[in-house]
């Protein structure tokens, strides 16, 4: 694959993940920009030894987790820009609830849903957060678990 389509591939699920990290438009673009500059530097050292997407979403989670680390910003509470032309009208808030709350999640936890949210296998995702498959499964339905509780406490 050549950086432009892995780029055409990759950004919007790239700046999801980052924006469930964050929850802030403009700060997710940035570490999104940071993730394909490194992509684009490091991308002849890649050595297939996992697939280019769980390597993607590994610089990506690495760069969200330093960003956060340096930085003391609470996250802002807002929709990713790619959700905007799919939100269905009256669920903005909703969206915008479910962002807030990942955004409240362990980074463990938040990299796990946002993950899971972009469809990657769990089987990936196992690969880039270090725990077994099952391991995995258990904790999304947790998650699920954790994020609906939330839903329903808002709603009281």
């Amino acid at each position: 694959m050549i950086f432009e389509e892995i780029y055409e591939a990759y950004w919007s699920k790239i700046y999801r993940l980052c924006m469930g990290y964050v929850n802030d438009a403009e700060w997710a673009k940035d570490i999104a920009q940071e993730t394909f500059i490194t992509v684009w530097q490091q991308l002849p050292k890649f050595r297939n030894e996992s697939a280019i997407g769980t390597w993607i979403f590994r610089i990506a989670s690495n760069n969200c987790l330093r960003q956060l680390e340096k930085s003391n910003r609470m996250p802002k509470g807002e929709i990713p820009v790619q959700l905007i032309d799919k939100v269905e009208p009256g669920m903005e808030e909703n969206i915008r609830l479910l962002y807030k709350y990942i955004s409240e999640l362990s980074e463990t936890d938040r990299i796990i849903i946002l993950l899971e949210l972009e469809d990657v296998k769990q089987n990936e995702i196992a690969t880039i957060v270090g725990l077994s498959e099952t391991n995995i499964r258990v904790k999304v339905h947790r998650i699920k678990e954790k994020l609906l509780k939330k839903f329903k406490q808002n709603e009281q």
